[in-house]
């Protein structure tokens, strides 16, 4: 059969249909894939929570075991029981973090705990003029560290208290404001018997 020169060649046609099909399957394939791309990306943005979180782990692991000790070296003294107190309730909560953590789905990075640890012993061995013993401004600047410790954490229960993105709805408002009160509790008592202290100290130097 003869087609004029303006007459769509079938052949032609067929092809072009399957080339735009190839098109345009491809065109959906590259939509997918950058959507898909998308998805994957927000993965990340849990990533600031995951760093912060876990930053103040390391505090609170440091924090646990200058409290016990502090306690311990304290223990028959006048602040003996409220320096026990406080060592608990660090302790307590630690572990109200790292439930948090969990429920957030926030992973532990292990070796921070074991470099808080690690952290705290190390913190003992410093110049302070007295190789052999405590020296006298040991327990001020150990009450001083404690207090700072204290405080950041108060922070870090203030921060997440204001949250409103998804990780709001797993948290307890409620056992937030309990967290917070109880850390300015142990602020005022550290301040406190820090200050108690110092006069110790600097009023005889």
């Amino acid at each position: 059969m003869t087609h004029s020169a303006n007459s769509p060649d079938p052949k032609n046609a067929k092809n072009a249909k399957s080339t735009n099909s190839t098109n345009s399957g491809d065109t959906a394939n590259r939509a997918a894939g950058h959507a898909g791309t998308g998805r994957a990306a927000a993965g990340p943005l849990r990533a600031p929570l995951s760093v912060y979180l876990n930053d103040h782990l390391l505090g609170a692991t440091v924090g646990t075991e200058l409290a016990r000790r502090i306690a311990r070296q304290h223990a028959t003294s006048p602040a003996g029981a409220a320096l026990v107190r406080v060592a608990d309730e660090i302790a307590q909560d630690r572990t109200a973090l790292l439930r948090m953590m969990r429920d957030l789905g926030v992973p532990v990075r292990r070796y921070r705990i074991g470099a808080g640890w690690l952290l705290e012993k190390a913190g003992r061995v410093k110049s302070n003029g007295f190789l052999l013993r405590r020296a006298p401004l040991s327990s001020v600047v150990e009450l001083e560290a404690l207090r700072l410790g204290v405080e950041g954490k108060r922070m870090m229960w203030q921060a997440l208290s204001a949250l409103e993105g998804p990780p709001s709805a797993v948290l307890d408002d409620e056992r937030l404001a309990e967290l917070l009160r109880r850390a300015h509790g142990q602020g005022k008592t550290l301040e406190e018997l820090q200050l108690k202290a110092a006069k110790g100290v600097l009023d005889s130097a």
